[in-house]
Protein backbone atom coordinates (compact mmCIF):
# COMPACT_ATOMS: atom_id res chain seq x y z
CA UNK A 1 0.00 0.00 0.00
CA UNK A 2 1.43 3.32 -0.81
CA UNK A 3 1.60 5.71 1.73
CA UNK A 4 -0.06 9.37 1.52
CA UNK A 5 2.43 12.34 0.97
CA UNK A 6 2.84 13.45 4.59
CA UNK A 7 3.89 9.75 5.98
CA UNK A 8 6.02 9.28 3.39
CA UNK A 9 7.88 12.47 3.86
CA UNK A 10 8.02 11.57 7.69
CA UNK A 11 9.67 7.95 6.63
CA UNK A 12 11.35 9.45 3.66
CA UNK A 13 13.28 11.85 6.55
CA UNK A 14 13.84 8.87 8.75
CA UNK A 15 15.10 6.63 6.11
CA UNK A 16 18.07 9.21 4.97
CA UNK A 17 18.59 9.96 8.89
CA UNK A 18 19.56 6.31 9.42
CA UNK A 19 21.48 6.15 6.08
CA UNK A 20 22.77 9.81 4.57
CA UNK A 21 24.02 7.63 1.59
CA UNK A 22 20.96 5.95 0.31
CA UNK A 23 20.14 7.43 -3.02
CA UNK A 24 17.28 8.45 -4.49
CA UNK A 25 16.88 6.02 -6.78
CA UNK A 26 16.55 3.48 -3.76
CA UNK A 27 14.06 5.74 -1.81
CA UNK A 28 11.90 5.62 -5.23
CA UNK A 29 11.80 1.56 -5.36
CA UNK A 30 11.15 1.49 -1.74
CA UNK A 31 8.40 4.06 -1.52
CA UNK A 32 7.30 2.83 -5.01
CA UNK A 33 6.94 6.42 -6.33
CA UNK A 34 9.12 8.16 -9.43
CA UNK A 35 12.50 9.37 -8.33
CA UNK A 36 11.09 13.11 -9.19
CA UNK A 37 8.87 12.47 -6.60
CA UNK A 38 11.72 11.84 -4.01
CA UNK A 39 13.33 14.74 -5.24
CA UNK A 40 10.32 17.17 -4.52
CA UNK A 41 9.89 15.16 -1.45
CA UNK A 42 13.86 16.20 -0.36
CA UNK A 43 13.23 19.78 -1.58
CA UNK A 44 10.34 20.30 0.72
CA UNK A 45 12.07 18.52 3.66
CA UNK A 46 15.26 20.68 3.01
CA UNK A 47 17.21 17.48 2.37
CA UNK A 48 20.40 18.15 0.53
CA UNK A 49 21.69 15.84 -2.83
CA UNK A 50 23.31 12.68 -1.88
CA UNK A 51 26.61 13.95 -2.78
CA UNK A 52 26.05 17.07 -0.43
CA UNK A 53 25.36 14.54 2.02
CA UNK A 54 28.62 12.78 1.55
CA UNK A 55 30.68 15.70 1.07
CA UNK A 56 28.98 17.12 4.76
CA UNK A 57 29.55 13.62 6.65
CA UNK A 58 32.74 13.22 5.28
CA UNK A 59 34.27 16.91 5.96
CA UNK A 60 32.88 16.79 9.55
CA UNK A 61 33.74 13.27 10.89
CA UNK A 62 36.62 11.56 8.91
CA UNK A 63 38.94 15.04 7.91
CA UNK A 64 40.95 14.31 11.27
CA UNK A 65 40.37 10.83 11.22
CA UNK A 66 42.37 9.53 8.65
CA UNK A 67 46.19 9.20 10.12
CA UNK A 68 48.03 6.85 7.47
CA UNK A 69 47.78 8.83 4.36
CA UNK A 70 45.83 12.54 3.84
CA UNK A 71 42.00 11.49 3.04
CA UNK A 72 42.31 13.45 -0.36
CA UNK A 73 44.85 10.59 -1.47
CA UNK A 74 41.78 7.75 -0.56
CA UNK A 75 40.29 6.55 -3.97
CA UNK A 76 37.04 6.73 -3.30
CA UNK A 77 35.01 9.16 -1.19
CA UNK A 78 35.41 7.61 2.81
CA UNK A 79 32.20 7.40 4.24
CA UNK A 80 32.30 5.91 7.16
CA UNK A 81 35.50 5.04 9.43
CA UNK A 82 36.35 3.17 12.58
CA UNK A 83 40.35 3.28 12.80
CA UNK A 84 41.18 -0.40 13.54
CA UNK A 85 38.08 -1.57 12.87
CA UNK A 86 36.13 -0.85 9.52
CA UNK A 87 35.79 1.57 7.38
CA UNK A 88 33.33 2.49 3.61
CA UNK A 89 33.91 4.13 0.44
CA UNK A 90 32.44 5.02 -2.73
CA UNK A 91 34.08 5.47 -5.95
CA UNK A 92 31.53 6.57 -9.25
CA UNK A 93 32.91 5.03 -12.29
CA UNK A 94 32.99 7.89 -15.01
CA UNK A 95 35.03 8.29 -18.68
CA UNK A 96 38.50 7.96 -17.40
CA UNK A 97 38.05 4.86 -15.62
CA UNK A 98 36.78 2.72 -18.11
CA UNK A 99 37.76 1.19 -21.58
CA UNK A 100 36.27 3.01 -24.47
CA UNK A 101 35.30 -0.34 -26.24
CA UNK A 102 33.27 -1.79 -23.98
CA UNK A 103 32.58 0.55 -20.76
CA UNK A 104 33.96 -1.80 -18.60
CA UNK A 105 36.00 -0.34 -15.48
CA UNK A 106 39.85 -0.93 -15.54
CA UNK A 107 40.68 -2.96 -12.54
CA UNK A 108 43.04 -1.34 -11.18
CA UNK A 109 41.06 1.34 -10.09
CA UNK A 110 38.75 -0.96 -7.32
CA UNK A 111 42.31 -2.30 -6.45
CA UNK A 112 42.83 1.28 -5.94
CA UNK A 113 39.74 2.15 -3.90
CA UNK A 114 40.36 -1.53 -2.04
CA UNK A 115 43.57 -0.65 -0.90
CA UNK A 116 43.77 2.63 0.10
CA UNK A 117 40.23 2.15 2.10
CA UNK A 118 42.19 -0.65 3.91
CA UNK A 119 45.57 1.64 4.16
CA UNK A 120 43.04 4.34 5.80
CA UNK A 121 41.69 2.09 8.49
CA UNK A 122 44.95 1.17 9.68
CA UNK A 123 45.34 3.28 12.90
CA UNK A 124 49.18 4.46 12.41
CA UNK A 125 50.40 7.28 10.20
CA UNK A 126 53.09 4.38 8.47
CA UNK A 127 50.82 1.61 7.07
CA UNK A 128 51.97 -0.23 3.82
CA UNK A 129 50.47 -2.86 2.04
CA UNK A 130 52.75 -6.04 2.32
CA UNK A 131 50.57 -8.74 0.71
CA UNK A 132 47.46 -9.00 -1.21
CA UNK A 133 45.17 -12.01 -2.35
CA UNK A 134 42.36 -10.03 -4.61
CA UNK A 135 39.50 -11.17 -6.67
CA UNK A 136 37.47 -9.59 -9.35
CA UNK A 137 33.80 -11.19 -9.60
CA UNK A 138 31.99 -9.11 -12.18
CA UNK A 139 32.81 -6.06 -14.28
CA UNK A 140 32.17 -2.56 -13.43
CA UNK A 141 30.35 -0.60 -16.01
CA UNK A 142 30.51 3.42 -17.00
CA UNK A 143 28.18 5.39 -14.38
CA UNK A 144 27.74 2.75 -12.09
CA UNK A 145 28.64 3.22 -8.10
CA UNK A 146 31.31 0.97 -6.06
CA UNK A 147 31.10 0.78 -2.04
CA UNK A 148 33.92 -0.81 -0.58
CA UNK A 149 33.41 -2.44 2.94
CA UNK A 150 36.71 -3.05 4.72
CA UNK A 151 37.32 -5.05 8.19
CA UNK A 152 39.85 -5.21 9.88
CA UNK A 153 40.25 -9.24 10.18
CA UNK A 154 43.49 -9.68 12.45
CA UNK A 155 45.84 -7.18 14.31
CA UNK A 156 49.55 -8.90 15.34
CA UNK A 157 51.08 -6.22 17.27
CA UNK A 158 54.33 -8.29 17.65
CA UNK A 159 54.57 -8.94 13.83
CA UNK A 160 53.20 -5.01 12.85
CA UNK A 161 51.01 -6.28 10.67
CA UNK A 162 46.93 -6.20 10.47
CA UNK A 163 44.90 -8.09 7.61
CA UNK A 164 42.33 -6.05 6.16
CA UNK A 165 39.33 -7.73 4.25
CA UNK A 166 37.58 -5.61 1.31
CA UNK A 167 34.48 -6.21 -0.19
CA UNK A 168 32.98 -3.64 -2.88
CA UNK A 169 29.49 -3.89 -4.36
CA UNK A 170 27.73 -2.73 -7.11
CA UNK A 171 24.12 -2.57 -5.66
CA UNK A 172 23.90 -5.98 -4.18
CA UNK A 173 26.27 -7.65 -6.17
CA UNK A 174 29.70 -8.20 -4.79
CA UNK A 175 32.37 -7.15 -7.62
CA UNK A 176 35.42 -6.96 -5.50
CA UNK A 177 36.64 -8.96 -2.62
CA UNK A 178 40.46 -9.06 -1.29
CA UNK A 179 42.59 -9.54 1.50
CA UNK A 180 45.32 -7.37 2.76
CA UNK A 181 47.98 -7.70 4.85
CA UNK A 182 49.55 -4.40 6.20
CA UNK A 183 52.69 -3.60 7.74
CA UNK A 184 52.49 -0.34 9.95
CA UNK A 185 55.29 0.94 12.43
CA UNK A 186 52.96 -0.14 15.83
CA UNK A 187 53.52 3.56 17.18
CA UNK A 188 49.89 4.38 17.17
CA UNK A 189 49.96 6.33 20.07
CA UNK A 190 53.37 8.27 19.47
CA UNK A 191 52.80 10.47 16.93
CA UNK A 192 55.57 10.13 15.19
CA UNK A 193 56.93 11.83 11.45
CA UNK A 194 56.76 8.88 9.44
CA UNK A 195 55.84 9.43 5.73
CA UNK A 196 52.81 8.24 4.36
CA UNK A 197 52.34 5.79 1.75
CA UNK A 198 50.13 2.97 0.43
Amino acid sequence: MRLNKKERKKQLQETIDQNPFVTDEELAERFSVSVQTIRLDRLELSIPELRERIRHVASTQLENKVRSLPIEEVIGEVIDLNLDQSAISIFDVKEEHVFKRNHIARGHHLFAQANSLAVAVINDELALTANSSIQFHQPVKLAERVVAKAKVKEKSAKKERTTVEVLSYVGQTLVFSGLFEMYHSNRAGEGGHNENHN
